[in-house]
């Protein structure tokens, strides 16, 4: 077994020389091994990041969007380049197979290409003569220091969706990736370094909840951007905010995929099974939930339970089609859910905890799981599961399917699956979902849309990347001017008058 590597914090452009007092163990998922250790941030140390961040800001801000723009497209560049480096790493810590790693990095790219366009983004209104030889026009401005608390699941396209934008509107950024697999993130942020970025604009603080309440907290910070499970994002949010933060805070899903009978069911199989089992379930975007109009539950489920037989389940470095889950606890957490699902009456059609594994080692494996009958009160249904189980629901109308839906508490992405151009329209108006598929299973916009639910999937008005993402990173101010020529004079204590 090799010595595990040191993984440490990026400040002012450079790797931490310090000691740490505490440090959290990184494992390749697919072999069970632990190849890193990381260090984990006091509250101290938070502090520091934060101040020197701020110090970078001042210069930063003033920076013209001419040199903002070159360092954005020098970043693309590099991005673009890399890649396929930054892909393996995600693999390896995370899990993924090495396609779907890429893939993350990809559409992480697409809002660092929409952030080349700043200087458009930031343009503002001008009214010439709103009153008499005056003029008022808006501008937007930086809001100062910035937060990113990133999740497990997608450890480069997550950061991608704040930090190009925060950085091409003016702020300084301090990135917290997660504890389970921080490499990706910090290569990303050493090639800011590389595009021109100042020392201190981008900073990575690595660590657990005490490192995330000092940012929470911190007087410096103006805004937190937050990816993970709704408990956590709910506590990001009202902490931040009490703390006069602005907060955008996504929270966890119960993806839905309505599929009515005219719709082609081959197709919808197809998409049941790699919007279900795609990144092992691990996304925040999976479809967990199948609603089947009858009659065609027992075709459907014949259908998608003959595709998962095909699925290869192992290391994601060997072509499999789907790798590990996370960590063994996670793992672990996941799998029970295969018992309980049983004891509260579905119907378990294929245990993923007897699928073959195409990998060394012990890694962290659940092959694709997939349960029938499952209703609202199994926990099953109930939780957000982060794993490769999916679960059909079986009802008897369109508007039993949409009701089903619209009484989640989660309204992150769902689809519906029909022919019927009436009914698909019908469905993206009245179902209570920020992102909606038609024909589509995962529903990602692209990057100059927004991304963000409702209801429990998301805390604050903001949701990701596209135009809101610009607004949430600056802050408007409108200017009323006039210029007098040298003969105006005299005084006037009336309130001031449109005329």
């Amino acid at each position: 077994m090799s010595t595990p590597t040191r993984i440490t914090h990026l400040i002012d452009g450079q790797p931490w020389t310090g000691t740490a007092e505490r440090t959290s163990p990184v494992f390749n998922p697919a072999t069970g091994e632990q190849t890193g250790v990381l260090d984990v941030a006091s509250a101290s140390l938070v502090d520091e990041v934060v101040k020197s961040a701020a110090a970078a800001w001042e210069t930063w801000a003033d920076a013209s969007l001419a040199k903002r723009t070159a360092v954005l497209f020098a970043f693309r560049e590099l991005l673009n380049a890399r890649k396929d480096e930054i892909g393996a790493l995600i693999t390896a810590e995370h899990g993924k197979v090495l396609s779907d790693a890429v893939g993350e990095v990809t559409r992480g790219l697409e809002v660092a290409e929409f952030a080349c366009g700043i200087p458009h983004l930031l343009k503002g209104g001008f009214t010439e003569n709103a009153s008499t030889n005056v003029d008022v026009y808006s501008i937007r401005q930086p809001v100062g220091v910035v937060a990113v608390i990133s999740p497990f699941n997608f450890p480069a396209m997550v950061p991608l969706w704040f930090i190009p934008i925060a950085i091409a509107c003016g702020n300084a950024v301090v990135l917290k990736p997660s504890e389970k697999d921080p490499s990706a993130a910090l290569a990303i942020a050493r090639l800011w370094t590389e595009a021109g970025l100042p020392d201190g604009v981008m900073q990575v603080v690595n660590g657990d909840k005490e490192a995330v309440d000092a940012l929470l907290t911190h007087p410096e910070i103006k805004s937190v951007s937050f990816v993970g499970s709704t408990p956590i994002a709910k506590y990001v949010y009202e902490t931040g905010t009490a703390h006069g933060k602005r907060v955008q805070a996504l929270g966890g899903a119960k993806n839905h995929m309505l599929v009515l009978p005219d719709a082609d069911l081959d197709l919808a199989a197809d998409a049941a099974v790699n919007a279900g089992f795609g990144s092992a379930g691990e996304r925040c975007m999976a479809i967990s939930a199948l609603v089947a109009v009858e009659p065609i539950a027992d075709e459907l489920v014949s259908k998608i339970k003959d595709r998962m037989g095909k699925l290869v389940t192992g290391d994601g470095t060997r072509g499999c089609d789907m790798g590990p889950l996370v960590t063994q606890q996670h793992r672990d957490k996941v799998a029970a859910y295969l018992d309980s699902g049983v004891a509260d009456g579905a119907t378990l059609v294929v245990d993923g905890r007897e699928g073959d594994v195409d990998a060394d080692g012990e890694g962290f494996f659940l092959a694709p799981t997939l349960f029938d009958d499952v209703r609202p009160g199994m926990s099953v249904y109930d939780d957000e599961i982060v794993g490769p189980v999916l679960s059909v629901v079986r009802v008897h109308s369109y508007d039993e399917g949409l009701e089903l839906i619209n009484a989640n508490p989660y309204g992150n992405g769902t689809a519906i699956f029909t022919n019927d151009g009436g009914a698909a329209r019908t469905f993206q108006r009245k179902v209570e979902v920020g992102m909606v598929g038609v024909n589509v299973p995962i529903p990602v916009p692209v990057s100059y849309y927004s991304f963000g639910g409702w209801k429990n999937s998301l805390f604050g008005d903001t949701h990701a990347h596209g135009i809101e993402g610009v607004h949430f990173f600056t802050r408007g101010k409108v200017v009323t001017s006039r210029w007098l020529d040298p003969s105006h004079g005299g005084l006037n204590l009336g309130f001031p008058q449109n005329d």
